[in-house]
């Protein structure tokens, strides 16, 4: 088993020497795509063992994806393949740790921390994912009811909603490029020739926000039906207001339940020591020389 895992190391480490010198050696442009493509050969055979036998297009860890603004084409590759060497490299690092500094001599309790730790490796890329497409998801909630705003200024001035989109793409950008991406692409996909609800809808599910959905089904409605769309979006921005505020109150209401860990865990110890020390110090002295049978001093 021990020359096993050594020989499992010594091979991703050969082939992290690789990929670090096809990016050192040659031009800028040519380290960034020769690192590419030797990272995408390394993980190509790697990804087929851990990737499902599921369609990509339409599958929920695409949308996660698109929710965690991650595009790229050779983005599944490199997760699945990273799904699968990252235990192997956890587990064997653990495993020549543990041996080293003589722990866990028995062979099951070995194991089981072994499989535990691959187990937590394998699940590190979805976590990463999920974090990433939590925090683009916050953005955007947070600068959503600008750009709503933004949009009905736009209207109510006279343009129409494809050149109020371009416009809000363009000013929001300097408060949220994410949320301006987003906006971009479905200012794209319009262009491109896609029905406007179509790309609106698009954009929903993009963010992975029910707020944004509504905002989208909204304009197609308006879009459909021919009404006016500024009280409606009026409404609609009060609303998400209201909304980012109670959420910024209950962020603010979980503070104190937050900070009463490290209250307790860091603070009252030291706290404690400072008022009770002199106390504990001059009773034992006044105590001890009293038990040894001692006058007091």
């Amino acid at each position: 088993m021990s020359a096993l895992v050594v020989l499992l190391m010594v091979l991703a480490l050969v082939l992290a020497a690789l990929g670090v010198w096809s990016l050192w050696t040659g031009s800028p442009a040519q380290r960034q795509g020769a690192g590419l493509d030797t990272v995408l050969r390394v993980l190509g055979p790697l990804a087929k063992l851990s990737a499902p036998e599921v369609k990509w297009e339409g599958s929920p860890l695409r949308q996660k994806f698109m929710q965690a603004g991650i595009r790229s084409a050779q983005a599944p590759l490199i997760f699945f393949g990273a799904k699968t060497l990252l235990p192997i490299l956890v587990a064997g690092a653990a495993y020549l740790a543990l041996r080293a500094a003589g722990v866990a001599q028995d062979r099951n309790t070995l194991l089981f921390v072994l499989l535990v730790l691959a187990l937590l490796a394998c699940y590190l890329p979805n976590l990463l994912v999920h974090r990433w497409a939590a925090s683009r998801q916050r953005e955007i909630f947070d600068n959503f009811p600008d750009a709503a705003d933004l949009v009905l200024v736009c209207v109510e001035a006279g343009l129409g909603l494809d050149a109020a989109l371009i416009r809000v793409a363009e000013e929001i950008r300097l408060k949220s490029r994410v949320l301006a991406q987003e906006i971009h692409w479905t200012n794209l996909e319009i262009r491109a020739g896609m029905a406007r609800d179509q790309a609106l809808r698009h954009l929903g599910q993009r963010s992975g926000l029910a707020e944004v959905a509504t905002f989208a089904t909204l304009l197609s409605q308006a879009d459909k039906f021919g009404t006016g769309v500024g009280e409606a979006l009026r409404v609609f921005s009060d609303d998400l207001r209201y909304k980012r505020q109670m959420r910024a109150e209950e962020l603010a209401a979980k503070v104190s339940t937050k900070m009463l860990f490290p209250l307790v865990l860091c603070i009252f110890p030291a706290i404690s020591l400072v008022v009770l020390g002199p106390a504990v110090i001059r009773i034992m002295r006044s105590l001890l020389p009293m038990m040894s049978g001692q006058p007091m001093p």
